[in-house]
């Protein structure tokens, strides 16, 4: 649920960035070009050297936007594959009450 919400949050900044300019920060109005790992959050370069994510591990936001974008495709192939094996052991269990 976690990488989904993400995915979420950067298709909508993406497409925002596509049709209107970049998402900016609201603290600073700087562009958020950048991704906190920590915080799973995007963040302009003035918060990076903040107290708040000094310290966090923090990746360029196209590039999160991609491991992200993997992570979920990963997780929806998963569950496809489960849902198909549900399916299959629900047509089996008809097939037997019939």
């Amino acid at each position: 649920a976690k990488i989904i919400e993400i995915a979420k949050r950067l298709s909508l900044q993406a497409a925002r960035g596509g049709a209107g300019g970049e998402k900016l920060c609201e603290k600073h109005r700087e562009a958020l070009k950048l991704f906190c790992e920590e915080d799973q959050t995007p963040i302009c370069l003035v918060c990076r050297e903040s107290q708040a994510h000094r310290l966090h591990a923090v990746v360029p936001i196209e590039e999160a936007v991609e491991e992200h974008k993997e992570k979920f495709q990963a997780h929806v192939q998963i569950l496809k594959e489960r849902r198909e094996k549900l399916l299959g052991l629900k047509v089996a269990e008809e097939g037997k009450s019939l």
